[in-house]
Formats: C-alpha cells, sequence, structure tokens
C-alpha cells in the first residue's frame, strides 16, 4: 500500500520558526553532524569520536545515551534522527570482537543515506594527551589529502570528498591570513588513512611572506577502511546538483588573454561620417561651396533613385 506522508502545520510561532529552518535554501548552512554511540563501544573509539566533535563544534550534536543501532544492517533509525535533529552528518562509535573499535562516517541527502564508510582506529593519541595550546573554537581547518590513491582508487577518491563535506564550514570567497590556524592532515597508505591535526605558526622572515611552522596538537590516529556504503553515480550527480539561480552566467563578448587581461567586443552599426554632430566652432563650419557641392549631391542621388525605381516597374510590367 502506498505510504500517506502527514504534513505538519505549525501551531506557534516557535513551531514555524522551526519548520522554516529546515527548508532547503539557496545557500545553506554550514552542515550539522550528529555523534552518538552504538549498542557496544569502546572507551578509545569514544575518546576519538569526542576529539572530533571538539574540533567539529559549534556545529556539532553529541547524544549521551546508548542506541541499538547496526548503520550497515538497519539505517533507519539514523535517517529519523537525520530528520529530527536536522544534521546531514553522522558519525557513530562502534565496538565488537570481529570489528574492534569501530567509527562509522556517513552523510545524508533528503534524510536518506548517501554514502557511508567504516573505519578501525589505531596508534591513537587524543587531544588531552598533547599538552599544547588548542585552536579557538569554530576556527575553519585547512584540508590536505596525500596520496596517489585519493586520485585513482574510487572508493578512497569518494571517502576523500566525505572528509570534505565532514569538516568544511561555511564557504568563503575570501581568506585572512591570520585566520589560518588549523591543518588536517591525511595521507593514503595501501589500506590505511593516516589522520594528523597540526596547528599552525606564522613566524617573521626577511620578506613580506610570513615563515610557516606547523606543531602537532592532535588528535592522531590510522584509519583501517573496513567497509563502504556509496552511492550510485545518478544519485551522487542529483546531490551534487546546484541551483540555477546559483550558477554563474557567462558574459558574451568578454574575453581574457593569459595574463589575465579583459578584453570586450563591441558591435557598432554603419555610421555616416556627414551626419555626425561635432563641436560647433568656426573653424570647423562647411563653407557655401561645401553646402552647394553637398545639395547637388543629394538631389543627384534622389534622381538615380526614381530613375532606377522607373526602369523596375517598366521590366516587371513587360514580363
Amino acid at each position: 500500500m502506498p505510504v500517506i506522508s502527514r504534513v505538519v502545520k505549525p501551531t506557534t510561532h516557535r513551531g514555524k520558526r522551526a519548520i522554516l529552518k529546515k527548508e532547503p535554501k539557496l545557500v545553506e548552512n554550514a552542515k550539522e553532524t550528529l555523534c552518538f554511540k552504538g549498542k557496544n563501544t569502546s572507551q578509545l573509539v569514544v575518546d576519538f569520536m569526542k576529539d572530533l566533535y571538539d574540533l567539529k563544534k559549534p556545529n556539532a550534536q553529541m547524544l549521551q545515551k546508548k542506541n541499538d543501532v547496526l548503520p550497515f544492517e538497519d539505517i533507519t533509525l539514523i535517517e529519523k534522527f537525520s530528520a529530527k535533529y536536522n544534521s546531514a552528518l553522522f558519525m557513530i562509535a562502534l565496538h565488537n570482537k570481529k570489528r574492534p573499535h569501530n567509527l562509522v562516517m556517513g552523510r545524508m541527502y533528503e534524510n536518506t543515506l548517501l554514502d557511508m564508510a567504516e573505519f578501525g582506529i589505531e596508534n591513537y593519541k587524543s587531544l588531552k594527551d598533547f599538552k599544547l595550546p588548542k585552536i579557538s573554537e569554530g576556527i575553519k581547518p585547512l584540508l590536505v589529502f596525500n596520496g596517489e590513491l585519493f586520485e585513482n582508487n574510487h572508493e578512497l577518491d569518494r571517502i576523500k570528498n566525505l572528509f570534505v563535506d565532514m569538516f568544511q564550514r561555511e564557504v568563503v570567497e575570501n581568506i585572512r591570513l591570520q585566520g589560518l590556524e588549523h591543518v588536517l592532515s591525511f595521507t593514503a597508505v595501501e589500506n590505511k588513512i593516516l589522520l594528523r591535526s597540526y596547528r599552525i605558526f606564522l613566524k617573521k622572515s626577511n620578506c613580506r611572506t610570513p615563515r610557516i611552522e606547523l606543531e602537532e596538537i592532535g588528535p592522531r590516529a590510522d584509519l583501517i577502511c573496513r567497509r563502504t556504503k556509496l552511492a550510485s553515480a545518478d544519485l551522487f550527480k542529483q546531490a551534487c546538483k546546484k541551483p540555477k539561480e546559483l550558477k554563474i552566467k557567462k558574459k558574451k563578448n568578454i574575453s581574457k588573454n593569459n595574463l589575465g587581461t579583459t578584453f570586450g567586443r563591441i558591435h557598432v552599426g554603419a555610421q555616416n561620417l556627414n551626419s555626425i554632430q561635432t563641436r560647433k566652432m568656426k573653424g570647423l563650419k562647411k563653407t557655401m561651396l561645401e553646402k552647394k557641392a553637398g545639395i547637388k549631391r543629394r538631389n543627384s542621388d534622389n534622381v538615380t533613385n526614381d530613375s532606377s525605381k522607373k526602369s523596375k516597374n517598366i521590366t516587371d510590367s513587360a514580363d
């Protein structure tokens, strides 16, 4: 039987604001990430998820209760949470004998699953283990992907796209150099992805560009790629589609060369130089001879046009 979706109408101003907040926009807000625990977890994977939660704040929510969920077997509960908390991204901490210290990352499209990947955690070192000053909350990180596997392997290419979705914030057009404080590095080695986190220090140099130094601040972990559930090519293309209003329209008759110089092409119709208005000064005035010559030329042109019309009419009547 067909499923009938119930349309919820708000009865209060607060409910109306909540529904408007969930409606699609031309320029979407930063994606929210929902972090929660499975039925069985280990302290290691929970600590790692909390470190990622600290890096994601304030665009993240942490649920305290455990949930009986197995994402690769049944995705219903996650889709329900996605609609309830208006979160397009999720992280789940799991642990069992077959797959110890398991972290599942995924993303949704219209409250249904798009992509999902499962990672095992090894060589973990938390934020607390690095006795160094931390970054400010809400800092937009630089994402660095090292290794040819991110380009050659289809699964790792999609996982790279998932990481970009997971850790990026609002889209910005201009960057202030002093605002760059955090770097997240992902290195693909065989079946592992090495995650490293650094803080950026801008030091004085002899030139205008400052000298860059990196200091590891954590968390540090080796992510073992275990299982993936990726969207089909058609669904992924549909999810990446942009609205027509955001597409940049190509400007006609404007081009740029290799040096970045802009050129414009102007189309001008035929012009009669004799009828163009020029400056009214005595030196540019026509003499009487020029005026008489102009009148004679116009009269001769009119006579020629009349004779050509008469000859055309005679040939038409003869036919």
